[in-house]
């Protein structure tokens, strides 16, 4: 399996891209340990992934994620979202192997 991106999630990534000024950015995405229901996801634009990173090319959306190797253990099968709504605008994960997140939505159990 493997990780995917919607297309508002894409088009929000290329947004933060070109604002920062640094159109190679690779958007690098993990889990720790936090948040209600004990895990939480994060996100963060960098230069290059780590060596050790799993590389997804995007590159009809000019897009490419890297997970750290544990992280992907807990976002295998998941499709990176970006939601605005009347309540909260940002990333959303739709992970298969969550089986319950918290109210709010920043963290989630296996």
């Amino acid at each position: 399996m493997a990780i995917t991106i919607s297309e508002a999630a894409a088009e929000r990534v290329q947004k933060l891209k070109k604002r920062r000024q640094t159109p190679e950015a690779v958007l690098r995405v993990g889990v720790r340990g936090g948040g209600c229901s004990g895990l939480t996801y994060w996100l963060d634009l960098v230069d290059q992934p780590d060596p050790k990173d799993k590389v997804f090319r995007f590159d009809e959306q000019d897009v490419t994620l890297a997970v750290d190797r544990k992280s992907y253990l807990f976002v295998n099968g998941s499709e990176l979202d970006f939601e605005k709504t009347m309540v909260k605008t940002g990333f959303v994960f739709r992970n298969p192997l969550s089986s319950r997140s918290c109210s709010c939505g920043d963290s989630f159990t296996l």
